[in-house]
């Protein structure tokens, strides 16, 4: 039996990464690995499936699986049905975005009386993080709810579709998979990034953009910053339909939580394969603090907070802790003892850590990008500093002066304009799609 060189493969990984991005790449070695443990069978099972497609059809459809239509059969039940199409609600994925397509999708059941589905594409459901999800957010909830399955890889995962459904999509890759299945006028678009950045110029850009200029679908953003965003940049189809919320950090998980300690705590969101993260730059700024006396050890304790981290070499970084994938109440009774943060964040939205942070009284160092220039509106605990090095080093000396003003920091806390309830941040969108 031969075996492939180990160095041969990591570079056709590595450029294979370069090209398509991290995402893809995930992608395409789970495709591998269902596709080794199915065998011949499964590969022949998907041509069977698609008897029409050319060779060319395939190619395409083999690089792009995740687009492949959700498989709906006509149902003729009445009345109006919530359904979310998203990749998981699995622990590891309900950090902020898929929270909050939870949140919106029980408020909407709930405004208009109807049912609730929630459709995973990557993951079999873990129902109950739906219920606490609700349950740690506050949201009262009494519709009933369903859950289905339907991986991309399966093409005979159907579902009943009746007349009255509509579907929440919570990324371009989910929208379009709907929409080739059922149309643009039934999605509701919860576009939380400029999912654009994700990628170089390349195909997958190309398929992103065309599903934020379509016409038809409703779009909500979240943050008027990332609204602006999308319009100072042209896209008019998000200027005429969408509308923006700003999302809640409710106050029974985030506050100012008195502590007694003997050293002051600094807290850095490490996600190494989230790019737009900037987790090497981030090490590279503490580094550089800690060399300069800013971040003195004997001073700070170090946490590092995120996933796919190498937890052992961290810890060698002045006994830092690392917390990975922690479910989200211990990652609030986390924040709630923190006092200064770094959180990056290379996109026009602010990301939820920095308004985690603030929402709890700590002090939070991120950078500037595009039209986020100053977040001073949320709170002055939030500090934006230039995208280099240099200026984020800088960011942390008046993070750390700040956060050791006891009391200029609890004032700026007590001044916050963060938003602590989600039924007050998506109440003008409720009666804006009570039409759909």
């Amino acid at each position: 039996m031969a075996f492939r060189n180990p160095l041969t493969i990591l570079r056709q990984l590595f450029g294979y990464w370069r090209v398509y991005g991290v995402r893809a790449l995930l992608r395409k070695l789970k495709e591998k690995v269902i596709i080794k443990i199915k065998g011949e069978q499964f590969v022949e099972l998907q041509k069977n499936i698609n008897p029409n497609n050319n060779e060319i059809e395939n190619i395409i459809g083999e690089r792009f699986s995740s687009l492949y239509p959700l498989k709906g059969f006509y149902s003729q039940l009445p009345g109006k049905r919530i359904n979310v199409v998203t990749d998981s609600i699995n622990s590891g994925s309900l950090f902020g975005g898929v929270a909050t397509a939870l949140i919106l999708s029980s408020l909407m059941a709930e405004e208009w009386d109807c049912a609730l589905r929630i459709i995973t594409r990557t993951e079999k459901p873990k129902t109950e993080n739906f219920y606490r999800i609700l349950q740690l957010n506050n949201i009262p909830f009494s519709k009933n709810v369903e859950f289905i399955y339907a991986p991309t890889w399966d093409f005979k995962a159907e579902f009943p579709v009746m007349d009255g459904d509509v579907f929440l999509t919570t990324s371009w890759w989910t929208t379009w998979s709907t929409r080739e299945a059922f149309g643009s006028k039934k999605i509701i678009y919860l576009l939380q990034e400029d999912e654009r950045t994700f990628y170089p110029y390349s195909d997958d850009r190309f398929r992103c953009v065309n599903v934020f200029e379509d016409p038809q679908i409703r779009f909500v953003i979240n943050t008027k910053l990332l609204y602006d965003h999308f319009v100072n940049d042209g896209l008019n189809s998000i200027r005429d339909h969408g509308f923006w919320f700003e999302p809640s950090f409710p106050e029974n998980l985030l506050y100012f939580e008195e502590q007694q300690k003997n050293k002051y705590n600094f807290f850095f969101y490490a996600r190494p394969i989230n790019l737009r993260n900037l987790y090497y730059l981030g090490i590279d700024v503490i580094n550089s603090a800690v060399q300069k006396n800013i971040l003195n050890p004997d001073e700070w304790n170090f946490n590092f907070v995120g996933k796919d981290l190498p937890q052992k070499r961290l810890q060698n970084f002045y006994n830092a802790n690392v917390y990975q994938n922690i479910p989200w109440s211990e990652y609030a009774q986390l924040v709630r003892g923190m006092d200064l943060g770094l959180s990056l964040m290379y996109s026009p939205h602010p990301s939820y850590p920095p308004f985690d942070l603030a929402a709890s009284g700590a002090v939070v160092v991120t950078n500037k990008y595009g039209l986020k220039q100053n977040l001073d509106f949320y709170s002055k605990n939030i500090l934006c500093f230039d995208l280099n090095k240099d200026a984020l080093v800088e960011g942390l000396r008046q993070g750390v002066a700040l956060a050791r003003n006891s009391a200029l920091r609890m004032s700026n806390y007590r001044d916050n304009s963060i938003q602590s309830n989600w039924k007050t941040s998506f109440a003008d969108i409720l009666e804006k799609l009570k039409d759909v």
